[in-house]
């Protein structure tokens, strides 16, 4: 069957973009209707990309691509420009266009008092545009120009608060941390360019191209892996996480929208946009596997020792990535790293802008000065507790069933990973019940705020009321994502595959494996009963670790030293290298064209003391001429003479 709505594709990232455009030309004289001119075309954007999505559930609609613009012509070669839906970019569209839209109208309210709230609305526009983009491409190069807009954007989001000397840095350190991973997609396309039969980037080609073998394995593996590497960077993949918890220094909407919709989620998508390729490779699918596993763990080690609750929130989000490809690196398909980002946008928007209510009423991001506020934020608290319970994978939240599709499929062929990802659920399940209880229960524990303490913002609030609950604009998101927190996993479960089969084609045997399902429902009810015993019942005391093994908290307090480590072996050898570079440039490159500049000009100086007018100037000159021409003619006979 042929599709109605999706020829209108297109539509879905322009209207962003008309936003982004009229914000930044009149952003300052349109205010307050700036905003709703950017949640209106987010509103749009959703009605369309849901008008697709249900048209393409509703019956066999066959994939729509348009390509007819040609882009660059090189001879016989003609790149085309276009956009293509499939149900898996459809999945994508309804995702996107639905957490920003969420985003969008909680900032309404977060953003509220600051003076470039309508810069800061346009650039979410901007986001939005790159990352709707990113995901209809129709080839690898197009793809890679959105790749690289949805990077510039984080760019600007991450440094917004431009007067923190933080943000500047975590804006950087984004920018530049994913340009390395970036530099591996780039290869990989120039790669598939000398590779593919008529150099063809298109999608179709490269799934017909790999399916059927075309393609020697060696350089399968080499695209693939590269391929990988651009994804690493994006998705905070180990080693190229460290930009990912720094850029919490961008306002909290903005974590939201970064860890749940767009530019993370751009990584887990292109692997599974291009998973003919790595399924092409069984060595590429172990190097995905195994860096995801790894970087579950890794980080959800680290997020049991931190303090600040968004930088919790990012670990978490880094570690729930490392589910993701491990996921997709296991081989089976690429169902269940999309079904985990499909419930995991929904439930991590919901804790982070949870978290951002918190800094809201507290003024204050680290979680020992929290406390009590169940009492006083009762919406906040509740869906957090969703949002919690869901990224514990506790039964029946959807975090639950997306989990448990992944540790299935790992337990079935590669015990190792399985394990792995289970610990990395107790962890999970203990850092959130920790972040929940110190948050919401007990008592309070806030500081009283000096007089020039300040928020984000720059406001200053040492004047202002107790913890209160925040605008219906911030809770109304809040609720929708919780709901969708509960709801979302039951679009796929052991007894109906029915996400598996619409994404893939292919039919799935729906069974319920008990041993999986009590395994990890049982860790993480170990981990949130252990937080539950230290920080809130206190039966065990909270320096039972950082008591007898300071060592050890350190060690993950201080995130492995992994930034240290960079900043000694890759940091200081390249400042120091662009130190010599600098001397070189100084003292050698201007210093010869200094040489130049000053012998040519020295020149010039004499000759014009020479030709000063005066005859007898002139004449002795000519004497001094003649003198040395008759000695040089005179040495020349008396040598020949010789």
């Amino acid at each position: 069957m042929v599709s109605d709505y999706s020829q209108y594709a297109w539509l879905i990232p322009l209207f962003p973009l008309l936003a982004f455009l009229a914000l930044t030309a009149m952003g300052r004289q349109l205010k307050d209707l700036g905003i709703y001119i950017s949640i209106f075309a987010m509103l749009l954007s959703f009605i369309v990309a849901l008008l697709i999505f249900v048209e393409r559930i509703g019956g066999n609609v066959e994939d729509f691509t348009w390509d007819k613009m040609n882009w660059l012509q090189v001879g016989d070669f003609t790149l085309k420009m276009g956009f293509e839906v499939t149900n898996l970019n459809s999945l994508m569209l309804v995702i996107v266009t639905l957490v920003s839209l969420l985003v969008n109208i909680y900032s309404k309210g977060y953003m509220k008092g600051d003076e470039r709230i309508h810069v800061f609305f346009g650039y979410i526009a901007l986001f939005s545009f790159s990352m709707l983009g990113l995901v209809i491409s129709e080839n690898m190069l197009e793809l890679y120009i959105f790749w690289e807009l949805v990077g510039v954007c984080s760019f600007l989001l991450v440094g917004f608060w431009y007067f923190k000397p933080e943000a500047k840095a975590a804006a950087k350190k984004a920018f530049i941390v994913t340009r390395i991973g970036d530099v591996g997609l780039f290869i990989a396309i120039l790669l598939l360019y000398l590779y593919m039969p008529g150099h063809a980037l298109d999608f179709t080609s490269i799934h017909n191209a790999f399916t059927t073998g075309k393609i020697d394995p060696t350089i399968v593996t080499w695209i693939a892996v590269l391929i990988f590497i651009g994804a690493m960077g994006k998705s905070g993949q180990f080693p190229l996480h460290t930009w990912l918890p720094d850029a919490m220094e961008g306002p909290t909407p903005i974590s939201a929208l970064i860890h749940a919709a767009t530019m993370v989620a751009a990584g887990v998508y292109l692997v599974a946009r291009t998973f003919d390729i790595f399924h092409a490779s069984p060595d590429a699918l172990m190097v995905v596997a195994y860096v995801g596993g790894f970087t579950a763990i890794f980080a959800a080690t680290i997020g049991i020792a931190q303090n600040d609750i968004k930088r919790i929130l990012a670990y978490s989000t880094v570690s729930q990535l490392g589910y993701m490809m491990m996921a997709l690196g296991i081989g089976v398909s690429f169902t269940s790293g999309m079904f985990h980002l499909f419930t995991h946008a929904f439930f991590k928007a919901l804790l982070f802008l949870g978290a951002g209510s918190v800094i809201h009423a507290v003024h204050t991001q680290n979680i020992n000065e929290m406390g009590g506020l169940s009492r006083k934020m009762k919406i906040t608290t509740w869906t957090f507790a969703i949002g919690t319970l869901a990224l514990a994978g506790i039964f029946p939240f959807a975090g639950f069933w997306s989990k448990d599709m992944i540790l299935t499929e790992a337990y079935e062929h590669n015990q190792l990973l399985f394990w792995v990802g289970v610990i990395a659920a107790f962890f999970t399940a203990f850092y959130m019940s920790r972040l929940f209880f110190l948050v919401f229960m007990g008592t309070s524990r806030a500081k009283a705020h000096a007089p020039e303490d300040h928020d984000d913002h720059g406001h200053d609030h040492a004047h202002e009321h107790e913890p209160h609950e925040s605008p219906a604009s911030m809770t109304t998101p809040l609720i929708v994502l919780a709901v969708l927190a509960v709801v979302a996993g039951f679009v796929n479960t052991p007894f109906n595959e029915w996400l598996g089969h619409w994404l893939t084609g292919q039919e799935h045997e729906e069974t319920a494996n008990w041993t999986v399902i009590i395994l990890s429902t049982l860790a993480g009810l170990l981990g949130i009963g252990l937080g539950y015993l230290i920080y809130l019942k206190r039966t065990i005391p909270r320096d039972i670790v950082s008591g007898k093994m300071p060592w050890l908290y350190t060690l993950l307090n201080r995130k492995y030293f992994i930034d240290e480590i960079y900043d000694v072996i890759v940091v200081k050898p390249l400042r120091g290298l662009g130190y010599i570079l600098e001397l070189i440039d100084i003292y050698i490159i201007d210093g010869i064209v200094r040489l130049v500049a000053f012998t040519v000009v020295s020149l010039g100086r004499l000759g014009s003391r020479l030709q000063n007018g005066q005859l007898q100037s002139y004449g002795i000159i000519m004497l001094l001429g003649m003198l040395i021409l008759a000695l040089a003619i005179a040495g020349r006979r008396f040598i020949h003479a010789g």
